[in-house]
């Protein structure tokens, strides 16, 4: 009989956590994209109500609340009045990062961004200053995690200004030692899939590079950041509530996941890497036998079959990974997924974390599971896709 896992005294492997963001520094923008776009790129302006992003030039302001709660109590939650001065300085300091990544008995984070989660397009439209804010970012979170002896993970963010400037971006980005990529929306720019899009996912697969799509992002009526009608927004208590529910159910991001999954891109690029971030994994099952029904129902008569020469369940289980934070559910359902694919994280700096108590959150998900899939979902997965080196074991593991 396979070992249980009891509580956390039964991990003696280094825990790697797939999903960790940073709060970018109030003059990352600022410094760090030519002169003459500065006054448009974005800024921290200091309120009463605590610090808000601003984008170009005032077209829109983001405040500064649930991207940067670690280590408050649930009722000093809000999505406005945080400041840089209260928030934990591990949201935008490496050595603090690591400190607090100590903490928490975590020894690598995937790095995702906070004020670039609904995508670039957020810094402007303008595609002179998007690319510079793009690129600004992306430099920025190599530097962030360029000390850490492979602890810190970075990831970059691709534009939204068309083909050419994805590609541009991915190929800078392999070159500087990102680990992999974030898209907001296909490479082309739009929500569509497109032929030209090809030219980017040939390249992500031949250098293996993951693509993530993080909750937020590709949505087909993106969120409005204008003060007042954000405002009301976030006090509306049970609406809000309610769209968190959705969203870390899965709800947001079933749309992404069957345009993809019904692209084709799969039949022509078999070994691309697509990584779901933050939506969790108890949907997936229900998805796939809806998907796979409604395949076998509707392929003839729309077509469908000349396009795609394999069940979507199956594409799912090859070329799509997924991270989870609280879902007992879906580890129950571990079995009707990929289990290799399957990625434990922490959300740190924001709401979802449990920090610097992430080991009850880990007793919480694992209770009776296997120990050797514990393992595979803590530590296996993430450092196999994206390549990380880790340290051995701190002591032999438990006997079978």
């Amino acid at each position: 009989m396979r070992t249980p896992f009891t509580d956390i005294s039964c991990i003696d492997y280094p825990i790697l956590d797939a999903d960790a963001h940073v709060n970018e520094p109030p003059q990352l923008w600022q410094d760090g994209v030519p002169a003459h776009l500065r006054a448009r790129a974005p800024r921290v302006v200091h309120t009463e109500k605590g610090d808000l992003w601003e984008f170009d030039g005032g077209r829109s302001t983001w405040p500064v609340g649930l991207t940067a709660t670690a280590g408050q109590s649930y009722f000093e939650f809000g999505p406005m009045g945080q400041t840089y001065e209260s928030m934990r300085p591990g949201s935008f300091d490496p050595v603090a990062r690591l400190e607090d990544m100590d903490a928490d008995g975590i020894y690598a984070q995937v790095l995702y961004p906070s004020v670039t989660l609904t995508g670039a397009r957020i810094y402007s439209e303008d595609r002179e200053l998007q690319r510079a804010c793009v690129r600004a970012y992306n430099e920025w979170i190599a530097w962030f995690c360029g000390d850490s002896g492979g602890r810190l993970v970075p990831q970059a963010i691709i534009p939204t200004t068309g083909i050419e400037d994805s590609v541009a971006e991915l190929e800078w980005a392999l070159k500087s030692g990102h680990r992999g990529v974030v898209i907001s929306s296909f490479p082309n720019g739009s929500l569509v899939h497109r032929a030209e899009d090809d030219a980017f996912f040939a390249r992500a697969q031949e250098a293996r590079c993951p693509i993530a799509v993080h909750i937020g992002s590709f949505l087909r009526t993106p969120p409005r950041a204008e003060g007042k009608q954000r405002e009301t927004t976030w006090h509306s208590s049970l609406a809000f509530v309610a769209r968190a529910a959705w969203t870390k159910a899965g709800g947001q991001t079933l749309d992404v996941v069957c345009d993809l999954l019904f692209s084709g891109i799969f039949g022509r690029f078999p070994d691309l890497r697509i990584v779901l971030v933050e939506s969790n994994i108890g949907w997936i099952p229900t998805l796939l036998e809806q998907a796979d029904d409604m395949f076998r129902r509707y392929r003839w008569w729309t077509g469908a079959h000349r396009e795609m020469r394999e069940m979507p369940s199956q594409i799912f289980a090859r070329n799509f990974w997924a991270t989870f934070m609280i879902d007992r559910s879906g580890v129950e359902l571990r079995h009707r997924m990929n289990l290799d694919h399957l990625m434990w994280s922490t959300d740190y700096p924001h709401s979802g974390t449990d920090w610097p108590n992430s080991a009850t959150t880990l007793e919480r998900n694992f209770l009776g599971v296997p120990r050797d899939e514990v393992r595979r979902m803590l530590h296996d997965n993430c450092r196999e896709l994206y390549g990380l080196e880790v340290p051995p074991v701190r002591r032999p593991p438990p006997a079978a």
